[in-house]
């Protein structure tokens, strides 16, 4: 098939064509339902008869099948057909939603939770087919424009879910977001199946699941070569990516936990607060585009890291509900820099031809610091750095357990050594990969 136009510096959006409209389409309905649900999703945890650390238990387990999806997500991205995969993984995650919302008890979401890690099997191909529709000096503007609009238009969704788990209780609200993510999800797929078009001509005429053991085993033999070509500023950005998730791993499902337990805030309050961090974060994605330019992708990602070290350990040391917006708005300021920064920066120094296996292994980009609804899964992720978030994960509920502030003052060394990589080693490269 054809490829898609990849947009010019004419000044005008000409990148929001073919598959870059139906990403952003696709991650408006995806991003609403998951900014719904996922905040508040510990809660349910604890509603369904879980204990803190049930809730890092839960979160660990997520990542585990990824250690057999991703090595075969990477070679199905190359070899067989994105497009396939990706609609498929939506209809999956749609199953996986129901499963959620009719769950009698917690040990059914920790089960869930195993099954939902062969998603990941979607974003090693998603992600190298949305780097393949753009061209390298449209990368950052494509992948600001379209996070903004798909936030902008998810913008109400934490808001609305926190009214909603407040007035129902967080069982029964937790069951309704978890059935309207089903719904969304099943969308995406269908539009997925219909209107992506393949940027590479596959390798392989279908998937031949028979070969899972071999291609799983030629994954983990390849490891070694993968990493002898990547630049020492891939290399860096790799570490930056285990480090971002196991920095939310930490803290991330506890946000929620320690605003509405030890802070008094109701779960519409700590909505309301997601709600006005989320609309300035989109705003800010486009402007921060322009000076993602005007610095330099590794200059803005090097500062973001530095903001992001000092502000983690902030929010247990404050109190009342304008000061924690403060500090989530300045999160939100340092992640609309940090994140198109680190995508276009992973898009640029893989080459395309193994764009898909690269990603797979380490993850292509999609990170942010204080994440709110933890830090174990995602585009983002890679099969090399599963064990840092899953290990960082069960490490969680027993530091919540024992002291309160403990999973926010261990995210903060996390964040202070992805800070160091960034600083030592992260260097824009001086041709951009197609």
């Amino acid at each position: 098939m054809a490829q898609p136009s990849l947009g010019t510096r004419t000044g005008r959006a000409t990148f929001l064509r073919g598959n870059v409209v139906v990403f952003m389409i696709t991650s408006i309905l995806g991003q609403f339902g998951r900014n719904m649900a996922f905040p508040y999703a510990s809660l349910y945890i604890l509603a369904l008869g879980g204990k803190p650390e049930h809730v890092g238990l839960v979160n660990s387990i997520a990542p585990l099948a990824g250690l057999i999806a991703f090595p075969i997500a990477g070679y199905f991205a190359d070899m067989s057909g994105r497009v396939r995969i990706i609609a498929l993984a939506m209809a999956y995650s749609s199953l996986l939603n129901v499963l959620q919302a009719l769950a009698p008890t917690w040990q059914v979401l920790a089960w869930n939770a195993l099954f939902q890690g062969f998603l990941v099997v979607q974003f090693p191909a998603s992600s190298a087919l949305m780097a393949d529709s753009l061209a390298p000096e449209d990368r950052v503007r494509g992948i600001a424009t379209v996070n903004g609009v798909a936030g902008g238009i998810g913008l109400i969704a934490p808001y609305l879910a926190g009214a909603i788990v407040t007035r129902l209780g967080a069982e029964m609200g937790m069951r309704l977001l978890y059935g309207a993510m089903a719904l969304f999800n099943l969308v995406s797929a269908i539009i997925s199946w219909r209107l992506l078009r393949e940027t590479t001509p596959p390798q392989s005429a279908r998937l031949n699941w028979k070969e899972i053991g071999r291609l799983v085993q030629n994954a983990y033999a390849e490891i070694p070569n993968l990493i002898r070509h990547m630049s020492p500023s891939l290399r860096a950005l790799g570490g930056i990516s285990a480090l971002s998730f196991m920095a939310n791993a930490l803290a991330g499902p506890f946000w929620v936990v320690y605003a509405v337990e030890r802070l008094g805030l109701s779960a519409e309050e700590w909505g309301l607060i997601l709600l006005i961090e989320t609309a300035l974060l989109n705003l800010a994605y486009v402007p921060a585009a322009a000076w993602i330019d005007r610095l330099g992708r590794a200059r803005t990602l090097q500062i973001a890291l530095v903001l992001m070290t000092l502000l983690t350990p902030l929010f247990v040391f404050t109190q009342g509900f304008w000061s924690i917006l403060l500090i989530r708005l300045a999160f939100a300021l340092g992640n609309a820099f940090f994140m198109p920064a680190c995508l276009a920066l992973m898009a640029d120094s893989i080459p395309r031809e193994m764009r898909g296996r690269v990603m797979g292994a380490i993850g292509n980009g999609t990170l942010m610091f204080g994440a709110t609804m933890g830090g174990t899964g995602g585009p983002g992720l890679g099969f090399l750095i599963i064990p840092l978030p899953m290990i960082a994960s069960l490490l969680s509920g027993l530091l919540y357990t024992q002291n309160a502030a403990l999973p926010w003052l261990a995210s903060t060394l996390v964040t202070m050594l992805a800070a160091f990589l960034a600083l030592r080693f992260v260097r824009a490269p001086h041709r951009p990969e197609v």
